[in-house]
């Protein structure tokens, strides 16, 4: 008897691997989640060890498929990843040579400053949309071939293979077989050309980066490659590889030219949809290769914050003011307005759009009537206000009026938050049924290449709205609350030089 067909998406993340099953209603069958260990050797570094990511996601893949019924089968495999984190490995015995780098680690940012000083800046971003940091992966590639012995001398002779998360699972999945990445993961790596589509000759030198190490590239929705069933029980097709925000951006469908999500996760991570022209930024975003469909290229703007939810980790566990993260709603309630209270939270420097890694956080305007339920409310209220900071970039960037901001991840279900986001943005902000979004996006990817979902019209129908905010702050008072927030910013500016 035949069963369901269903798409396997794999969701690789920074703390955790995931694995979905998606069936043709864009409906959720089956999840697993493990969990796997975060490395901090010293002050400022953050590593995975790959192989642990391998077997964690391997352990929830095949957890997953001992879940189906007889007669269900995979129809295709999607891969999404946590962006930029580095690993290079043996071509002959599959092993790392080294832990991950980890997209958060700044142990390259004096590397970064130099090539900044050697006036690479924008040479850079002309080729790569990208601004000169250590979030990104050459500065990490560099840095292995330049501390692991022998390193250099193996990848010039071939030996070595790089890639980021997405290159390291396909590897394993095919026994090595397979050596790709798709666009939007190599448009992260700042020595692939967003204009010509090819990994840059020019940059590869620049970085003295061997151009043998590199995957082969590849578009977000065709076959990759096949899993062997001996592999885990059912073989399979690749179909479908993008990065976690790129991936997320599709499961929202944001697919016209003005339509933004924003991922409120450990950061957040903004990305407005600018269709078929790379637009440069000249407000500090990053300009990016949203996905490729076909032999088509889609764009886009966006603009990462460092700490979203994760600042709400912090006053759990760091200042132990809350138990439980969802305290915090019910916590920040209990304040009328902020006290004015301004929380920046650049516990490892500001991203965009202002890219200061000497930055440090700053709770600025206590006062003796400070309360915590003060300090909860200018955390949560942190969070939207850096979200400002970049749709203002990305209106003046793009030139395309936003006037709605789809939301998804953990902190999106706090409707103080949203509603705050709404009237700081003067906008509607927008939150669907699915907050899975990843994991969906990259299954749509997979679902086109394999006839699994015929098009996107038919995709486009799976997408459904469960809640919309709508601004009710008077205009003058939220202008107000955002230029007290500029001015806080500025305090905590390059702190990190001043206390050295």
């Amino acid at each position: 008897m035949a069963g369901q067909r269903y798409i396997l998406a794999l969701d690789q993340g920074t703390t955790s691997s995931r694995a979905l099953i998606i069936d043709q209603k864009g409906q959720i069958a089956g999840l697993a989640q493990e969990e796997f260990r975060q490395i901090y050797p010293q002050p400022g570094w953050v590593e995975h060890d790959a192989n642990e990511i391998w077997d964690s996601q391997f352990k929830v893949l095949k957890s997953l498929m001992g879940q189906l019924k007889t007669g269900d089968s995979i129809a295709a495999i999607g891969i999404t990843n946590q962006r930029e984190t580095t690993v290079i490995w043996d071509r002959k015995t599959g092993k790392p040579i080294a832990n991950a780098i980890v997209w958060q680690d700044r142990r390259t940012a004096d590397q970064c400053e130099e090539w900044k000083k050697r006036g690479l800046s924008e040479h850079i971003q002309q080729k790569t949309g990208l601004v000169i940091d250590a979030y990104f992966s050459a500065s990490k590639i560099k840095w292995i071939l330049d501390n692991v012995p022998g390193a250099r001398d193996r990848a010039n002779k071939g030996e070595l293979a790089f890639g980021n998360i997405d290159a390291w699972l396909m590897w394993n999945l095919t026994d090595g077989r397979l050596h790709a990445t798709d666009m939007t993961n190599a448009s992260r790596t700042m020595i692939f050309n967003i204009h010509t589509g090819e990994w840059d000759k020019d940059l590869l030198k620049t970085f003295d980066i061997p151009a043998s190490l590199l995957p082969e590239v590849k578009s977000c929705s065709e076959i990759y490659g096949q899993v062997e069933g001996s592999k885990f029980g059912y073989a399979a097709p690749i179909a479908g590889v993008a990065g976690d925000q790129h991936a997320a951006l599709f499961g929202q469908l944001c697919l016209e030219p003005g339509m933004i999500k924003n991922t409120y996760g450990t950061g957040c991570f903004l990305m407005l949809n600018i269709g078929k022209d790379p637009i440069l930024s000249h407000k500090k975003l990053v300009t990016t290769v949203a996905w490729k469909l076909g032999n088509e290229v889609t764009y886009a703007l966006e603009g990462s914050i460092f700490m979203g939810g994760a600042i709400v980790q912090w006053l759990r566990d760091g200042l132990e003011m809350i138990e439980k993260s969802s305290d915090i709603e019910a916590l920040a309630a209990t304040a009328k307005d902020n006290g004015g209270v301004y929380f920046v939270p650049a516990f490892t420097g500001l991203g965009a759009p202002y890219w200061d890694p000497y930055a440090r956080g700053t709770i600025i305007g206590l006062t003796r009537g400070t309360k915590k339920e003060h300090i909860a409310l200018a955390a949560l209220q942190a969070i939207a206000f850096q979200t400002r900071d970049i749709i203002d970039a990305m209106r003046e960037d793009a030139k395309i009026p936003i006037k709605e901001l789809r939301v998804d991840g953990g902190a999106s279900t706090n409707s103080q938050l949203m509603q705050f986001q709404a009237d700081l943005l003067n906008a509607t902000v927008v939150r669907p049924q699915c907050l899975e979004l990843t994991a969906m996006g990259v299954a749509y990817f997979a679902g086109l290449a394999c006839g699994f979902f015929e098009s996107i019209d038919e995709i486009k129908k799976l997408w459904a709205k469960e809640v919309s905010y709508e601004p009710k702050m008077p205009e003058k008072e939220s202008s107000r609350l955002y230029k007290t927030w500029q001015a806080a910013v500025q305090h905590s500016a390059g702190w990190a030089k001043t206390n050295s």
